[in-house]
C-alpha cells in the first residue's frame, strides 16, 4: 500500500517574484521621495556669543534713495566692488554687513550679495528686532 501523497510540495522558494516585490518597493520610494535642491542664498548669520570678537566689519548701506555708503562714505554704485576690495584686503574672514531700507529694490541687495559672493565675503543682513 503506497501512502504518500502524489502532490508533494517543493521546499524550494522562487527567488523571482521577492525580487520582483524589492523592485516595486525601490521605484515606490524613488518616486515619492522629495528630492531636496537647496536654492537659498548662501548668509551667514549673526550669532549671538558672550565674548567679543575682534573681527572688522565691513558696513554697507543702501538709502531709499539708492545712495550707497560704505562704513559712512558716500560712494557710486560703479565703484562698489573696488572699495570693498581695498577695504577688506588682508582681512583673515572678509565680512560685509548689508543695511538695507525697506523700500530698496532687491535688485541692489542681490547685487551686493553677488558682488560679496564672486569675491568670497561673508554676508550678514541687518535687520531692525520687532
Amino acid at each position: 500500500m503506497n501512502l504518500r501523497g502524489r502532490n508533494k510540495v517543493s521546499p524550494e522558494f522562487s527567488m523571482s517574484s521577492m525580487t520582483d516585490i524589492v523592485f516595486l518597493l525601490l521605484v515606490f520610494f524613488m518616486l515619492t521621495s522629495p528630492v531636496i535642491t537647496p536654492e537659498a542664498l548662501d548668509l551667514i548669520l549673526p550669532k549671538a556669543k558672550g565674548k567679543s570678537t575682534n573681527q572688522q566689519n565691513l558696513s554697507v548701506s543702501i538709502t531709499e534713495a539708492l545712495d550707497f555708503y560704505v562704513n559712512d562714505e558716500k560712494i557710486n554704485k560703479n565703484q562698489l566692488e573696488s572699495v570693498l576690495k581695498a577695504k577688506l584686503k588682508g582681512i583673515e574672514e572678509p565680512t560685509i554687513i548689508l543695511r538695507a531700507a525697506e523700500t530698496v529694490p532687491i535688485e541692489s541687495a542681490v547685487n551686493v550679495m553677488d558682488i560679496a559672493n564672486k569675491n568670497r565675503f561673508k554676508v550678514i543682513l541687518a535687520v531692525k528686532p520687532n
